[in-house]
């Protein structure tokens, strides 16, 4: 089966965003997603490496926001 891979990873950092938290001045999220995607959105700037130690991943300033805004769009009613 062919998928569309921005759209998984829109959802991920949706639901990352979901997930997320504020700790030492930088908002986390759990790092238990899929690992493709998780890279896929460090590629983009999006979030720290998840290839760290860290059970969590940090958002960019960019990807905290744009998590927020997929978040809105693809779960509110």
């Amino acid at each position: 089966m062919e998928v569309n891979a921005e759209k998984i990873d829109e959802a991920v950092l949706a639901l990352l965003y979901l997930t997320s938290f504020e700790e030492y001045g930088a908002t986390r999220a759990w790092k238990s997603h899929d690992w493709e995607a998780l890279n896929r959105l460090h590629e983009k700037g999006l979030i720290s490496d998840p290839k760290s130690k860290s059970k969590s991943v940090i958002f960019s300033p960019e990807g905290a926001k744009l998590g927020e805004e997929l978040f809105h769009k693809l779960f509110r009613k």
